[in-house]
């Protein structure tokens, strides 16, 4: 019989679609203040799913990857979620009953085999764990790469973001020994 075992913590990635400068800015110091300092950070990467966001956020979408320092337990993922749900209205413009987002905040955990993005919402490759949260696995690591799948989403495949994932990958050995981990 195998021996149920805790799977060691990983690392919070944030990723940010936003439609102005000044949004992302505020939006990072809030989750600074939440998650604690930003480990890594990517440079502008066009947003793939720009049309899918148009309607409220706008043209010109861009999106950038965060990682934290702190260690994170994977079984976080749900609140995790549900937190940066909370943080994005706050950024948001409001017209009559309706909100416009300027930021899209969806976290994930990498941890050195794979990245793992949470989501509300449900489709056949994504698995549901709990309070209306979905995690989908976006990328595998295997044979010294991180790899795609058929449903990875294109930005996470740009130059920019997997330079990104395997800078936060290879800090695990330096800063694992050092770090305590998330508590929210």
């Amino acid at each position: 019989m195998a021996r149920i075992q805790k799977p060691p913590p990983g690392r919070l990635i944030v990723s940010v679609i936003y439609s102005s400068m000044d949004a992302l800015a505020d939006a990072v110091n809030v989750l600074e203040k939440r998650f604690g300092r930003v480990q890594f950070e990517t440079l502008e990467i066009p947003c793939y799913e720009a049309d899918v966001y148009r309607e409220e956020m706008g043209d010109n979408l861009l999106r950038r990857l965060f990682s934290f320092e702190k260690n994170t337990p994977r079984d976080m993922l749900p609140e995790l979620k549900n937190i940066c749900h909370k943080i994005e209205p706050q950024f948001a413009d409001v017209v009559d009953d309706y909100s416009f987002r300027t930021v899209n905040i969806d976290p994930g955990i990498l941890t050195p085999s794979n990245l793992v993005m949470a989501s509300h919402k449900e489709y056949n490759h994504r698995i549901y764990l709990k309070d209306g949260v979905y995690a989908e696995i976006a990328l595998i690591f295997s044979r010294g790469q991180f790899r795609r799948l058929p449903w990875t989403n294109p930005d996470f495949c740009n130059e920019e973001a997997i330079n990104f994932f395997q800078r936060v990958r290879q800090s695990f050995e330096i800063l694992e020994a050092t770090q305590e981990s998330l508590s929210i």
